[in-house]
């Protein structure tokens, strides 16, 4: 068993570790394949007659199986790029909504009406234009994003006026693009993600570009600079300064990379390598997922609730499978616990186990916990 697992493990590492030789990857993994037939037809000489003739008939049908789905994958891509053409124009005026380009038919505006002294002084300035901290705002109310925007982030974040994303086809992949108004913390107007994938549908990462940042001096948010007072009696009394590498959103654009020389890696270091990628493309397919196509849902917080709604079924459909399991050797202590169970309807729902949810960021950047649901 613990030879199987090894083997497994070697063979997810040699597909995230393809981007110096690709042409060597597939030639491993042709060697990889012709040995596991080789198992499987060894497997295959253990069986009867009859039986071996029936896996075979099997194993035809599975071949049909795998040309239709080759055929799925293929209409899939080319439905998704039709529709993807569809979506523009709304992605287009969602944009100049939110950049105050264009305004909403029926939008309060400013009165040219004179107004009492004392009313002006109470008044709110309305100089607002578009929706504030849209992408910030929904990048915070996802789970996933939220881990990696630090509170030092928020501040350039605050200037991203759009995410588009497009499917790239040599090499296949993806393609993550980050629209910045002029900021004071870097120069670029455009931050890239690209995703290079070696078999977009399973998918297996072979590796991940980004942009590098141009940032302003004493602004970048991948680094901090740490001061250290020399020691008693040093020659040198000026500070000794050191830069280290931080926590940041942005560190998203310097994705790990791959050694050239995979014998140089460790198995633990190949393992920490992987577990990164994973992490890197984790975060890519979420904003081009879920942030990308439903931003409004996450910038009021809708689609946090919808995902811990989906999070409370899953849990309860694992609970009934482990009841139905447990019914079967606890018949006796059912009938003893009869009485407890109509206790505990009797208790009000917000005394039951519950699973807690993340707070919702408001436009105000306020943290807001969202209600509790009740099923009807």
């Amino acid at each position: 068993m613990s030879e199987n697992k090894e083997t497994l493990s070697l063979s997810d590492l040699s597909a995230a570790l393809s981007a110096h030789d690709r042409a060597g990857l597939v030639d491993a993994l042709k060697n990889k394949l012709q040995g596991l037939a080789g198992q499987h037809a060894n497997m295959l000489e253990t069986l009867s007659p009859p039986v071996r003739k029936r896996v075979e008939a099997l194993r035809e049908i599975q071949s049909e199986h795998d040309e239709l789905e080759a055929k799925f994958f293929e209409e899939r891509a080319a439905l998704e790029a039709k529709y993807q053409k569809f979506y523009e124009p709304l992605y287009s005026k969602r944009y100049q909504i939110v950049n105050g380009e264009i305004e909403v038919e029926g939008a309060p505006k400013e009165s040219t009406e004179e107004t009492p002294a004392d009313e002006k002084a109470a008044a709110v300035p309305t100089t607002e234009n578009g929706v504030p901290n849209f992408w910030l705002t929904a990048m915070k109310n996802n789970e996933v994003l939220v881990e990696e925007i630090q509170e030092r982030d928020e501040a350039a974040l605050k200037f991203l006026k759009d995410i588009k994303w497009f499917r790239i086809d040599n090499p296949k992949g993806f393609k993550l693009e980050f629209y910045f108004d002029a900021n004071p913390f870097f120069k670029n107007t455009v931050l890239t993600k690209t995703y290079h994938m070696i078999d977009e549908d399973e998918p297996i990462l072979e590796k991940a570009i980004g942009t590098e940042i141009e940032w302003y001096p004493g602004k970048c948010l991948t680094q901090k600079i740490m001061k250290k007072k020399p020691k008693k009696g040093s020659k040198n009394a000026k500070p000794i300064t050191k830069t280290e590498d931080c926590e940041s959103f942005f560190n998203f654009f310097n994705p790990p990379q791959v050694p050239e020389d995979e014998e140089e890696i460790d198995e633990d270091t190949a393992e920490q390598l992987q577990n990164q990628m994973e992490q890197d493309y984790d975060i890519g397919s979420t904003i081009r997922d879920k942030i990308i196509p439903h931003a409004v849902s996450w910038y009021t917080g809708e689609a946090v609730q919808d995902d811990e709604f989906e999070a409370l079924v899953d849990e309860d459909d694992e609970d009934d499978d482990d009841d139905d399991d447990d019914d079967d050797d606890e018949d006796d202590e059912d009938d003893d616990e009869d009485d407890d169970e109509e206790d505990e309807d009797e208790k009000p729902k917000s005394s039951r186990k519950k699973k807690a949810g993340a707070g919702v960021v408001g436009p105000d950047g306020q943290v807001e916990r969202p209600a509790e649901c009740k099923q009807q």
